[in-house]
């Protein structure tokens, strides 16, 4: 042994640089192996034991809950020089640390495939209406909105969804492969046997012709917005009572048009414009013109003077257009003057719209929201209490997905946010594998990481509920899909059970700009129902368990829209 040992000493006294070298190499190996270590922490969820599962608890016979781990709790790794990262799962997984977040993928959107090999003229399924044939001049456009062309798998559901997405009126498609949007048609229409070309991406169905625009009228849902260049169209409303004070400025403009007006009160900096005939008002958002109870848009149907295909309203019903003007009034936020003892969490599911809701409380209120968590990401994005500690007490209510009693009995009262799982699942997975606002990429759908998510995350939907519902000493829920139908009332709800004045000022401009920096586009649809019959009757189950928990407490129960009753 010692001669072997003694060859490899001569050596290295022969090559005192080769030495110098691996010596160097070994500590630098070692000094990634501790940063490596550093950054990712102990950040592995862990489970309680011997609590057995609220869901256990709700479900009685349908769950078993023997071994006494039930779900477990969420853990959670803080340090005061130093927290980790979004790192919150199911309580019972382990993190393998082989889940890589990937981008990338196809960013197109199709309707349901299931609607594939219909005709869609035929088809009126709420989303479009198909209205004719019309004459397309490349030199003066039938719809002049955005356009985009795909000439390998162009299909009438395409055209139709990036259309609808984007807030136009209409779609039109033409040569098999192009799409335009627009919210007027500018261009007489034509005989159908001229719309005769085969769409690209679908035999079965007709895409225009050559100069031709097979056009269809857009059914937008509620909270699409129809945009007009570069404002919003909000819809037709009766006039108010006194003009003059609800809508400051106005102006009489020859030769009206929706551009003129818009122009103008634009230039105002005021984020309404206002058609009513030959005059044109600016203004605000406020409780004398709040723009809750739209009329049917025919009684607005007055042409402008200046644009024959425009609607300018008349004197007593208006038209009304969004500016890009941003309205300050509740764009002020500061940390609260004096700390709270009481500590009020803004608990969710993953992908259940807690940061939107984030969002909306800290416009609404003017005070930054804290997190249980740090996400570098959303600080970047203005939710400066992201670097708070959750205990500080400078912020109004504390972002968290934890469950488990220990964790919820640490606030004193909480918002529950609960979304309809099918769709709280997908925004999760959508996070998980591509930010914030990307998407996952079809491989992951496809892949094993799906269903592999799906049978850990859909239980763990259920016993968030029920743990909060259970532990929590003071619970308000707030339904995602309410607060998206009924901003305004649900907002103003959840402002006073933080014991916060109510501004309805702040309110009316909160709806205004109520989307903010974390939506996404939605340009990207699954072209197929990603939920198998076998996870649907699991997540079934669940939301039965959840609707009756919260029946039984009194409350709501699940929104209809959940699943079929």
């Amino acid at each position: 042994m010692a001669k072997p040992l003694l060859k490899i000493q001569r050596y290295f006294r022969r090559k005192p640089v080769r030495f110098f070298s691996l010596i160097l190499l070994y500590l630098t190996a070692g000094s990634l192996v501790f940063l490596h270590s550093g950054f990712v922490g102990d950040s592995g969820p862990g489970a309680q034991g011997g609590r057995d599962s609220v869901v256990a608890l709700e479900m009685g016979s349908r769950t078993s809950s023997s071994d006494g781990r039930g779900l477990g709790i969420m853990r959670r790794v803080f340090k005061e020089t130093r927290r980790s990262g979004r790192r919150y799962g199911p309580p019972w997984m382990k993190k393998t640390g082989q889940e890589t977040e990937r981008r990338g993928g196809d960013y197109t959107s199709n309707w349901n495939r299931a609607l594939k090999g219909r005709n869609a003229k035929d088809i009126d399924d709420g989303r479009a209406k198909y209205i004719g044939c019309y004459i397309d001049d490349t030199q003066k456009r039938a719809l002049r909105g955005v356009s985009f062309f795909d000439y390998k798998k162009m299909t009438v559901f395409r055209c139709q969804d990036n259309c609808a997405e984007r807030g136009y009126m209409y779609a039109g498609l033409e040569f098999g492969a192009e799409c335009y949007c627009g919210h007027k048609i500018q261009a007489p229409n034509s005989s159908e046997s001229e719309c005769n070309m085969e769409c690209k991406g679908e035999k079965s169905n007709l895409c225009g012709g050559a100069n031709r625009l097979s056009i269809y009228r857009l059914e937008l849902s509620q909270e699409s917005a129809r945009r007009y260049g570069s404002a919003i169209f909000k819809g037709c409303f009766h006039r108010p009572d006194n003009v003059t004070l609800a809508l400051p400025f106005s102006a009489v403009i020859q030769n009206m048009s929706v551009d003129k007006c818009v122009d103008m009160c634009t230039e105002r900096e005021k984020s309404l414009a206002v058609l009513a005939g030959d005059q044109c008002h600016c203004g605000f958002p406020t409780p004398l013109f709040h723009l809750h109870e739209p009329e049917d848009e025919a009684m607005c149907l007055n042409h402008c003077h200046g644009e024959e295909f425009e609607s300018c309203g008349n004197d007593k019903y208006f038209v009304v257009y969004q500016t890009q003007v941003q309205d300050n009034r509740c764009m002020d936020r500061h940390f609260l003057p004096t700390h709270s003892k009481q500590l009020v969490a803004l608990a969710s599911f993953p992908g259940a719209g807690n940061t939107w809701a984030r969002h909306l409380i800290e416009l609404a209120t003017g005070f930054y929201t804290g997190s249980y968590y740090f996400d570098g990401s959303l600080y970047n994005k203005g939710f400066k209490g992201e670097r708070d500690h959750w205990r500080s007490g400078r912020t109004v209510c504390i972002k968290t997905h934890e469950s488990g009693r220990k964790e919820i009995e640490a606030f004193d009262s909480s918002i529950l946010m609960i979304r309809n799982p099918y769709k709280a699942l997908m925004a999760e997975f959508n996070r998980k594998y591509g930010g914030h606002i990307g998407f996952a990429s079809q491989a992951h759908w496809k892949g094993k990481e799906w269903p592999e998510f799906v049978k850990n995350y859909a239980p763990w939907w259920a016993s968030h509920t029920l743990d909060w519902l259970h532990y929590g000493k003071n619970v308000h829920v707030v339904h995602f899909e309410n607060l998206k139908r009924d901003l305004f009332t649900q907002l103003k709800g959840m402002v006073q059970f933080l014991g916060l004045k109510v501004s309805e000022d702040r309110l009316l401009c909160v709806e205004g700009q109520k989307d903010g920096n974390f939506k996404r586009s939605g340009l990207r649809k699954l072209e197929y129902d990603p939920y198998t019959p076998e996870m649907r009757a699991s997540i079934n189950e669940l939301i039965r368990t959840v609707d009756a928990a919260l029946k039984k407490r009194k409350m709501s129960g699940a929104p209809d829209e959940y699943m079929p009753r």
